[in-house]
């Protein structure tokens, strides 16, 4: 098998610690899986010496398959697994685990709510606030952080200490651990007996990790443990790839371990095997902007190819309308949908093209589940209004709106499953001053009927003053009111093509149900074009890709502040663009909900000379 030097190089690598760059397409498993063929064949290592720690069982199943296919043999006895399956090995051996000792998800979410609804707070979406929540606590657990110095971006710092307290308490009297008490729990078994580190250091002579650049502090801490005291400890990643701090990654690490390991072996795999010259060379003009990281020569085996496309457009439902159009060309070309892909920084950019693809009939498939912007309260809210102003009257819809902004309507004098002013207005006729707000929501919802969606949902924003309860329910619920003003300018912009409720309330059916059904597929392999984030991109590559609502905002996004973080959206644009073999075009738009937007830096940074 023909390698390139630096791949030769890695490839026969023995002994002592070496870091691996691994740039995008460079054919980094063909030379991770021939490094372990290696050890085996020519340098006599047991194979049951040998640790291989990847990210998903998916990722360890690969490894071993094609470390299969090329010794002929197929149960080698090397170990390979993702962090929590080795760790969780070790805790069994140890500890005599089983599936009983762990806390099922289901089950730590019900401790969480328990614990929750003992404290003095107001939730409004529980679900999204406990998986925040239990995110940080893993965060804390994950990089060994002191409780006293967390700040969560849910609650104050009181209430979240007394939250982590109480969930600790209940699940240390079930006997259980959680799954990020894994890391944690093996890391506490090795201090506290050396004897037993020493039975898995002598296991595990040769240790290699996988996108090591998204590694934690304690699977990082856990991970050198073993090594000693041979540090036969061998790290493969791309700093340029490290895109998951927010679920506690610490891309630091990769730079820690050259500091650690002072004699190790550092070899970079700059040859580009997967995409064209120009989008090599242009991906290079972005992310060397990134101060923190490697400097590295990339190069492409390809040609040139067809030139990078930055395509301006007048607003996102045109941007859909220009990437339908394409997609069209493409496939027409006779070119294959499913090879095709767009990328997107949130699920809420790509609201327009999913409805732009459902009209025009053109298949397609996510790979994440997709939120539906109608499902949110706001929507719902705006749908209530609706469906008063086409003459239903139905209890839930007035329990929805009624104090939407506040009127002061108890719930006592909604009675029935259908309702009408006229009951609400017999239910306060002794007093005055509520039979005059009770008027003004009647008149309001009259004035409704004769709108069409776009204009009624300005008239329940400005003149009924849904605005201003916006403003309060961000103020009393801590959360940004620019987030829900976001969703307000959706739900406008997706009711323009709409000449009537009836018509909008046929279109979000429809929206719906498509959404529905492509969450059912999910598990199967569907035919069409790849809808997905740039995050659930990251290891997958396309001979087409779009990667739309490149402005300033949504990448790098809104949220990151600090130029660490402004890096990490500058790496996951990175991503995206290094997903494409032979074709890339980059959109942005103009206005976005009717407010000028500006490209993202990263388009400037593409656009530069040179």
């Amino acid at each position: 098998m023909k390698f390139n030097d630096m791949q030769q190089k890695a490839v026969v690598h023995r002994t002592g610690p070496c870091q691996v760059l691994a740039g995008p397409g460079s054919g980094k498993t063909l030379t991770v899986v021939n490094r372990i063929r290696y050890l085996i064949e020519e340098c006599n290592v047991r194979p049951e010496e040998i640790l291989v720690v990847t990210f998903t069982r998916y990722a360890a199943a690969e490894m071993k398959s094609r470390l299969a296919a090329l010794t002929g043999r197929k149960n080698l006895p090397v170990t390979a697994g993702t962090f929590h399956g080795i760790y969780y090995g070790i805790l069994k051996w140890a500890y005599k685990f089983d599936s009983r000792n762990i806390l099922s998800e289901e089950e730590k979410y019900q401790i969480l709510r328990s614990v929750i609804s003992g404290q003095d707070l107001e939730v409004f979406d529980e679900e999204d606030f406990l998986r925040d929540i239990a995110e940080e606590i893993g965060r804390i657990k994950n990089n060994r952080l002191p409780l006293e110095e967390f700040v969560s971006a849910k609650v104050n710092a009181g209430s979240f200490r007394d939250i982590y307290k109480a969930y600790e308490e209940r699940r240390k009297s079930l006997r259980k651990i959680d799954f990020d008490d894994m890391l944690v729990v093996c890391y506490e078994l090795f201090r506290s007996r050396p004897d037993i580190l020493a039975l898995w250091q002598k296991k595990f002579r040769y240790i290699l990790v996988d996108e090591f650049q998204d590694i934690n502090r304690v699977q990082y801490d856990v991970i050198r443990m073993l090594a000693l005291p041979e540090n036969n400890l061998y790290v493969v990643g791309d700093d340029d790839q490290a895109i998951y701090g927010f679920r506690g990654a610490d891309s630091e690490l990769m730079f820690r371990f050259l500091r650690d390991y002072p004699d190790a072996e550092q070899i970079v795999l700059g040859t580009n095997y997967r995409s064209t010259g120009n989008i090599v060379k242009n991906s290079l003009k972005v992310i060397s902007h990134n101060k923190r990281r490697f400097q590295k020569e990339l190069t492409a085996v390809k040609d040139s190819g067809k030139c990078l496309h930055v395509q301006e457009v007048g607003s996102p439902a045109e941007e859909a309308e220009y990437v339908a159009d394409q997609i069209e060309k493409y496939i027409g070309g006779g070119n294959a949908a499913e090879e095709t892909a767009v990328l997107f920084r949130i699920h809420t950019d790509a609201r327009p093209l999913v409805e732009e693809l459902i009209k025009r009939h053109i298949p397609f498939q996510m790979k994440e589940h997709l939120p539906n912007i109608y499902d949110h309260f706001i929507a719902k809210d705006i749908q209530s209004y609706l469906r008063l102003a086409s003459g239903r009257r139905e209890r839930r819809d007035f329990l929805q709106v009624m104090n939407r902004p506040k009127r002061y309507i108890g719930r006592d004098s909604i009675q029935g499953a259908e309702v009408s002013f006229e009951d609400i207005r017999k239910f306060y006729c002794d007093k005055d001053w509520m039979l005059d707000r009770i008027d003004q929501f009647e008149w309001d919802v009259k004035m409704l009927a004769k709108m069409a969606p776009y204009a009624a949902i300005q008239y329940i924003r400005k003149r009924i003053g849904y605005d201003d309860f916006i403003r309060d329910y961000a103020y009393t619920h801590h959360v940004e009111r620019a987030d829900l003003n976001e969703i307000l300018a959706e739900l406008e912009e997706s009711s323009k093509p709409c000449s009537s409720i009836e018509e909008w309330f046929r279109h979000i059916e429809e929206y719906t149900e498509t959404l529905r059904l492509k969450e059912r597929q999910k598990s199967m392999d569907q035919e069409g074009v790849r809808l997905m984030t740039l995050h659930a991109a990251k290891g997958l590559e396309f001979d087409a890709v779009w990667l739309i609502e490149a402005m300033e905002g949504q990448i790098p996004y809104k949220k990151a502040k600090t130029d660490k973080e402004t890096e990490e959206e500058r790496r996951l644009f990175y991503v995206g663009m290094t997903r494409a073999r032979e074709q890339l075009t980059v959109c942005y738009a103009k206005t976005k909900n009717g407010k000028a937007a500006e490209p993202s830096r990263f388009v400037d940074e593409l656009l530069e000379d040179g």
